[in-house]
């Protein structure tokens, strides 16, 4: 031991050296997830029960039925909804893009990506919508057409939230408000994005497939 060296003083030293590395340690590892994309995280876990609903009603249903669809009603024509599976998962691409772009700092590639996105979406409403007007049956005719639109509509309002939400992202986007760093929001965005996406591919093959 040296001279004027308090015993002990260098483990404690190298002991708080250590506590501080940890506490660092604790910080990077926190923020891998950003406060809005763990918020995101928590909204789709509750909006995950509620299309569950959505799909447990409409099995119970279909199962306690003689036919399916009824009687009369019309087959539906599979080739406009499969041209709309193909924008959703052409634009959950693009919001991947958009979102790597954003953990770039790449401003001017997120605010393209994202509106190539956005545009996307609205085509995929505009689908929706001209489907619906092809549509031989309502939503007040029978059980089958109550559950169609009502699982369609509620994911079509879904999209529409989402189109909002990307709309205010690449407004934040294109005025520099998201810089490197602050890449959050694109995130969770993405992540709502990608959830909408999972559960039109579901309706599609529930809906459309399992006839």
């Amino acid at each position: 031991m040296g001279a004027g060296e308090v015993p002990g003083e260098g483990g404690r030293a190298a002991r708080a050296g250590g506590g501080v590395t940890g506490a660092r340690e604790v910080r990077a590892q926190g923020a891998e997830i950003s406060a809005p994309a763990l918020g995101m995280i928590l909204f789709i876990a509750s909006e995950v029960m509620f299309f569950a609903g959505l799909f447990g009603a409409y099995f119970t249903i279909r199962g306690g039925a003689t036919g399916w669809p009824p009687a009369g009603t019309a087959e539906l024509e599979i080739w406009i909804p499969a041209a709309a599976t193909v924008l959703l998962m052409v634009s959950s691409v693009t919001m991947h893009a958009a979102a790597e772009a954003a953990g770039h700092g790449r401003d001017a590639a997120t605010a393209r990506w994202l509106l190539i996105t956005i545009a996307l979406g609205a085509l995929f409403l505009g689908g929706q919508a001209f489907e619906y007007s092809q549509l031989d049956f309502t939503v007040s005719d029978h059980s089958y057409g109550t559950l169609f639109y009502s699982m369609t509509g509620f994911h079509a309002l879904h999209v529409f939230a989402g189109l909002v939400m990307l709309g205010l992202v690449w407004i934040k986007t294109s005025r520099g408000h998201l810089s490197h760093g602050r890449s959050g929001p694109v995130v969770a965005a993405g992540l709502y994005w990608h959830f909408v996406d999972v559960v039109w591919i579901l309706l599609f093959a529930t809906l459309y497939l399992l006839r």
